[in-house]
């Protein structure tokens, strides 16, 4: 009987497959089946346990979790560019053969690219690599086609080697696959790829409504080490299931697999194009006050209010008011007869372009009618960063027309500060802030237990005493967590830099998290300096010294940081430990199209090795940053330990987009597979590039819609 299921099943998916590649007899568009597509068992594109070639939509962020058979995936998936997307996996499995009974806790990393995109008769097509830098438990490679055929139905088909080449093999064609042996992890071995037996997989997607999806496949997966562990009796190669759609981001699932097992998965989806809020709300912007027409009121144009005592103030103070009400702070304004230099510090919005519209705005409602353009300058910790200039005429004539954004663009300049004229009027200095809010710190992937996690308050504060000198700090209290219950010892054979943070986390409540005096300047053009000396970061304190060139309008920006820090006590206080080092880096950094960029750093970290970290993000205008990184040094494998070489994930989410007011918070967190000693780095706060980037001019063009906003 079983014999025949195989064959039929066979020729089922030579139907498929005909039917996926080559093409329907007439083609229906994709927008037929509404949503993004689904998810597989391994947080991917695909039906129930396989693969389909289905991009998500460009920037999304996919989180599932799936369960059956004692096996518990974790996936986070981000779609990097239309083509492109990765993966990161964290899965525990029961009684893992090996481990005496115990669970096996995996971390696995999976890319993806995709060929062709569905058009007339031509399928999606797509090629995969899971498990490429991992323990190699789920490592396969895959060649997937995917077609509509209708507006509800999609029929999958492809080819997977590996553990999705492990069931019902018709030869292997690249030759034979060889002997699994990943050692500590993290290290690719493409050497294996598309190697050994392969095998076909396929099956059907039914939508069934809005909200009600059927599925069913064949599996190439003979679940070799699951069945010898007797966590899965694998009587048929077919699976099927039922999803429900509660809304259009999160998806339930719940199937039938291998024959003799019930499965569920939940699917969570994230895309930075849609604000769960619909759009930003908060007060809306002042409106643009036109000037009377030059020959109805020639006196209106004249200039000579600038000898008058006292006006200059009074229009500064003005000015001042109308900045407060929309959350900007007026640090100092130039007037001469035609022109207004405003020096403004952004508090409030996440996107510097809809700052400066706002500005604009209140300045058009303040100055004399003869002043006909405006030089707004966003300073950035004391550092004028940039300078938008704008000409009124282009304010009040645009105000109401049709795309006036990029009407608006093509006629304004971004370029680099001028100096303040002889009128300029002082902002005031010193300056106070403070907040209190929640945080929360976790320590992930250890294998006693991988996740754990402390809620506290933080409460921070900074004091600028002069521009570009500011004294900042936070202290934390844990209210509820279980960080400090990790038994872990660390036993790297480097200087514990990173490994011994359960010790903080246990001996380091309340905390001094910071406190540190900043002092920034702009020498010279295109040419910023930080000096920072105090309690750094949690574990280290001393002095951190950098220096930046970066044009207002150039890509490229070239840094070199240097720093001599001391490790501080378990306690998170005043006190310190033996341990010194002088670390540092050379950086280079660049702005790609479409909101990527690039960073190298290159130099001596914490532990006194020597490497490059490479990172790559993608940021979208609205806040949302989502990449990764490698650090790669002169520490072997065996020395650093499990994971062969340090990496990890960089998400942030803006709360602006979370909670739909302008707000700047958002913090980026740092996913690391394993906190290790080689490759680390100092976690400094306000890089020079980090507090700059958003304030020149590709990164303002790249979000200039919202400055009408």
């Amino acid at each position: 009987m079983e014999q025949k299921i195989e064959t039929w099943g066979r020729l089922l998916l030579v139907l498929l497959s005909t039917v996926a590649l080559v093409g329907a007899t007439a083609a229906w568009a994709r927008e037929g089946i509404s949503g993004a597509p689904s998810l597989n068992f391994y947080g991917v594109s695909g039906l129930i346990d396989m693969p389909s070639a289905q991009p998500q939509p460009d920037g999304q962020y996919d989180l599932s979790v799936s369960h059956f058979g004692g096996t518990t995936r974790t996936t986070l998936t981000f779609q990097i560019s239309p083509r492109l997307s990765g993966s990161f996996r964290y899965s525990s499995i029961q009684h893992w053969p090996g481990l005496g009974g115990g669970h096996l806790y995996d971390r696995s990393l999976d890319m993806r690219f995709q060929l062709l995109r569905e058009h007339g008769y031509l399928p999606d097509l797509a090629i995969g690599v899971q498990d490429l830098a991992g323990t190699g438990v789920y490592s396969s490679e895959y060649l997937v086609a995917t077609k509509s055929l209708g507006p509800r139905l999609k029929v999958t088909a492809g080819l997977g080697w590996g553990r999705l080449g492990s069931y019902g093999s018709i030869g292997s064609p690249f030759g034979p696959r060889p002997a699994n042996n990943f050692g500590l992890g993290g290290t690719p071995r493409p050497g294996l790829w598309f190697r050994g037996p392969m095998a076909p997989f396929g099956g059907i997607e039914w939508q069934a409504t809005d909200r009600l999806d059927f599925k069913l496949e064949y599996s190439s997966d003979a679940y070799t080490q699951e069945v010898q562990a007797g966590l899965l009796q694998r009587r048929s190669p077919w699976n099927a299931g039922v999803e429900y759609r509660l809304n259009r981001g999160m998806r339930l699932g719940a199937y039938y697999l291998y024959g003799s097992k019930v499965g569920i998965s939940l699917q969570m989806a994230l895309n930075p194009n849609d604000r769960p809020t619909g759009g930003v709300l908060g007060p809306g912007p002042l409106p643009i006050a036109p000037r009377p027409a030059r020959a109805a009121d020639p006196a209106a144009y004249s200039t000579g209010w600038t000898v008058v005592p006292g006006k200059v103030d009074s229009l500064r103070d003005q000015t001042a008011k109308l900045l407060a009400a929309q959350g900007l702070e007026l640090q100092s304004l130039s007037l001469d007869g035609t022109t207004a230099q405003l020096r403004i510090v952004n508090h409030q919005y996440l996107s510097v372009p809809q700052a400066i519209g706002r500005a604009a705005r209140a300045l058009s409602r303040s100055m004399p009618a003869s002043v006909s353009t405006f030089q707004i300058v966003p300073m950035v910790a004391g550092v004028p960063a940039s300078m938008v200039t704008i000409r009124r005429a282009d304010l009040e004539r645009l105000d109401f027309a049709p795309d006036n954004s990029v009407a608006l663009r093509q006629r304004v300049t971004i370029g680099d500060p001028t100096a303040p004229f002889a009128l300029a009027a002082a902002g005031h200095i010193p300056r106070f802030t403070w907040g209190i809010g929640p945080y929360i710190r976790a320590s992930l992937f250890d294998p006693k237990d991988p996740v754990r996690a402390d809620f506290g308050l933080r409460l921070g504060a900074s004091y600028r005493l002069a521009p570009g000198l500011i004294l900042s700090g936070a202290v934390t209290k844990k209210i509820i967590g279980n960080l400090d219950q990790s038994t872990r010892l660390s036993n790297s054979k480097l200087p514990h830099v990173r490994s011994d943070a359960n010790l903080y986390d246990k001996y380091g409540d309340p905390a001094l998290e910071r406190l540190q005096l900043a002092w920034y300047r702009n020498p010279a053009r295109n040419i910023y300096t930080r000096v920072t000396l105090g309690y750094l970061e949690r574990m280290f304190g001393g002095i951190s010294a950098e220096v930046l060139w970066k044009p207002v309008t150039s890509r490229l920006a070239l840094g070199a940081e240097l720093n001599y820090v001391k490790q501080r006590a378990y306690n998170d206080g005043l006190g310190f430990r033996a341990y010194k080092v002088a670390t540092g880096h050379v950086s280079a950094y660049y702005q790609f199209n479409g909101g990527y960029f690039g960073e190298i750093d290159a130099g001596r970290y914490l532990a006194g090795d020597w490497g490059a970290t490479v990172t790559f993000d993608r940021v979208f205008a609205n806040g949302w940053r989502v990449g990764a990184f490698v650090t790669k040094t002169n520490v072997s494998a065996a020395q650093f330990g499990e994971g062969s070489f340090d990496k990890g994930l960089r998400i942030q989410i803006p709360m602006s987009w979370a909670l739909g007011y302008p707000t700047q918070s958002g913090k980026l967190s740092v996913i690391h597979p394993l906190s290790r000693d080689g490759g680390a780095r100092l976690d400094v706060q306000g890089r020079l590039y980090e507090i700059l980037r958003s304030y020149h001019g590709y990164a303002i063009s790249q979000d200039w819609g919202r400055v009408w906003r």
